[in-house]
């Protein structure tokens, strides 16, 4: 399989940031680890193996991007305003740093973000702000309200940075019709500890006529790497 590491220092976040890059061409996807994780968490978790024959194909390529939650939400260090801004920064890092090599190498008409709990979140809340960037958001496991992060706090930059929130409170009709555009999953379990987030969230959607596929497994199924092993052979 053909594999790619990159690091650079990043002017949007002033520290250095790594990159690891699965597969040649095909389908791209980027990849967000679970809270805190790093970048190589989604291979080492067993998820590239999983569908290792449509890397190794050309059917599948994935850009898996480090974190910076714990400078962001999980940093109880700084005020919760603080948070969100580091947040922001990150959210530009991909922008203005990861999508322009991400489509330099690989120009695909389609393009997805996807990730696992935590990387849920940031799926959904980059992918739903970028909605003529973004056409697939796949999440498995995932968590979408950020307000526990919070402690009470909310602004305006919270709720644009909160999926469950800023879906619920628009009535723009060209960007709900964008929203609409996009393919958008969200697998989970019944014993899944974010089953009740995904469950808010497809209301969210379903009120403003978005279309989604929530498929919420049975057999006991929870909130870990195995099971989203097998997700990402059902939808990736």
């Amino acid at each position: 399989m053909h594999t790619e590491y990159h690091k650079w220092f990043s002017p949007n976040l002033q520290r250095d940031m790594e990159m690891k890059v699965y597969g040649h061409s095909g389908f791209p996807m980027l990849v967000f680890p679970t809270s805190m994780g790093r970048f190589y968490q989604y291979a080492d978790q067993g998820m590239i193996a999983a569908r290792q024959g449509k890397y190794e194909n050309g059917e599948l390529q994935a850009f898996c991007v480090d974190s910076v939650d714990e400078e962001s939400w999980y940093n109880k260090h700084i005020p919760p305003h603080d948070r969100i801004l580091r947040h922001m920064q990150y959210e530009q890092y991909l922008l203005q740093e990861v999508v322009p090599v991400i489509r330099r190498m690989n120009a695909s008409s389609q393009f997805a973000t996807t990730g696992c709990s935590f990387g849920g979140y940031h799926s959904a809340a980059f992918g739903l702000k970028h909605p003529d960037l973004v056409s697939h958001i796949i999440s498995f496991g995932g968590a979408f309200d950020i307000k526990q992060f919070l402690g009470g706090y909310y602004d305006d930059n919270a709720y644009y940075n909160n999926p469950i929130d800023f879906v619920a409170g628009s009535n723009d009709h060209a960007q709900l019709e964008r929203f609409r555009h996009q393919k958008i999953v969200m697998a989970t379990g019944e014993t899944d500890i974010c089953l009740d987030q995904n469950l808010r969230f497809a209301e969210v959607l379903s009120r403003k006529s978005v279309p989604f596929w929530l498929d919420v497994w049975g057999d006991g199924t929870g909130h870990d790497w195995h099971w989203w092993q097998e997700m990402a052979v059902k939808f990736l």
